[in-house]
């Protein structure tokens, strides 16, 4: 996981603060990215994953978002429009993805957008997210800051 090449190439990453429940908040990113045809890797933890399986699949007849999981082979990999993989590397998909996990996801910077998403009141996750935000203020990256909390009161 190197420096990136250069600005025009560099990832854009962004930092999605106070998420009253990641994974639910998440699910919301995910339906939203895929109405405007992005495509979605989503990585963390494997029992994090497992469970975000499942809140996908609950979604509403209206609300769903097509997934796999990382093991689901070649074509169905290809075919998602929405990826859950512990290493996102190994994903075809480049053009957004979302950490909920607790370390700097491995190749990040192979794609276009990076989005963090943060816990508003576990406070071992927002450690975390610091010590992720001071990594890639050090690599040279740009880092956008939304507040999900200023953005659900306006």
């Amino acid at each position: 996981m190197g420096a990136p090449a250069g600005a025009a190439g560099m990832t854009e990453v962004a930092f999605h603060f106070n998420a009253p429940d990641k994974l639910a908040y998440v699910c919301r990113l995910a339906r939203k990215a895929t109405r405007h045809d992005v495509h979605v890797v989503i990585t963390g933890a494997a029992q994090d994953l497992r469970r975000l399986d499942r809140m996908l699949w609950a979604l509403g007849p209206t609300d769903f978002v097509a997934h796999c999981l990382e093991d689901a082979g070649a074509e169905m990999l290809q075919l998602s429009p929405v990826v859950l993989a512990t290493d996102p590397s190994a994903c075809g998909h480049r053009d957004l993805l979302v950490n909920v996990g607790d370390t700097v996801p491995e190749g990040f910077a192979q794609f276009a957008k990076l989005v963090e998403v943060v816990s508003q009141s576990d406070q071992e996750d927002r450690s975390r997210a610091r010590d992720r935000w001071r990594h890639y203020a050090a690599h040279g990256y740009d880092i956008v800051r939304h507040d999900l909390v200023l953005r659900e009161g306006s």
